[in-house]
């Protein structure tokens, strides 16, 4: 899942953007409006983790803009306003969520898991095909039964897959959800990471789940075939 961190504090925003990678998600940060309005322009968020204050335009302007223009991507909204009027005024304005300022890091991820599970393709807390299975909270993947190792990337992509069971999901599907914007196209790691993927979850078997579709991309099938 890729998520867009606007927040101007820059001790704050590293500290999220290390959390929020240590729980497998792809993050892009702008510390500024500005860079934001770009970054959401050009990308495909699944989640905006949006400061109210920051360098023009301001977070509650970006808000009104982007659900003016119709676009629905969720947004928790962190700020130091605590008064009930301007938690109403958020909220009316578009916010999904909000959270005010100092907040527990369990609190976020816990809101941020609760605001990724509202989307039109929910992530459920459990995804399986197969005899593969997914515990989301507790980051366990197992085969069969058996439980395998995977690094935050590789569960991150599979994470995505299990959304898309049974479907060809491309390059770009997969470095708009999978990866972060500082990601090379002229690199090798989608071919290398899902290669590694595919060792752990098919192994030597024939009946295979994970599949390249010859120039079209990758499809995670409900079924070993």
């Amino acid at each position: 899942m890729r998520i867009l961190l606007v927040e101007d504090d820059a001790a704050i925003a590293e500290a999220l953007v290390e959390l929020l990678v240590d729980e497998s998600y792809a993050v892009d940060h702008a510390a500024d409006g500005e860079t934001a309005s770009e970054l959401k322009a050009v990308n495909t968020y699944d989640l905006v983790v949006l400061d109210w204050s920051i360098p023009p335009p301001s977070g509650i302007e970006l808000l009104e803009e982007w659900r003016g223009a119709g676009d629905q991507t969720p947004v928790l909204m962190l700020t130091g306003h605590a008064d009930p009027e301007d938690v109403i005024g958020g909220l009316d304005t578009g916010a999904d969520d909000y959270l005010t300022k100092p907040f527990a890091f369990a609190e976020l991820l816990a809101r941020v898991r609760s605001l990724l599970r509202r989307r039109e393709k929910p992530l459920h807390t459990r995804l399986a095909v197969d005899d593969l299975e997914m515990d989301r909270p507790a980051r366990r993947v197992t085969v069969d039964g058996r439980q395998i190792e995977l690094t935050p990337k590789e569960f991150s992509l599979l994470e995505y897959l299990l959304t898309r069971v049974d479907e060809v999901v491309t390059r770009t599907d997969l470095i708009e959800h999978v990866w972060d914007d500082s990601f090379d196209s002229l690199s090798n790691v989608i071919d290398v990471t899902v290669f590694r993927l595919r060792k752990k979850i098919d192994g030597d078997r024939d009946a295979r789940l994970l599949h390249t579709v010859k120039g079209a991309g990758y499809v995670l099938r409900g079924r070993r075939a």
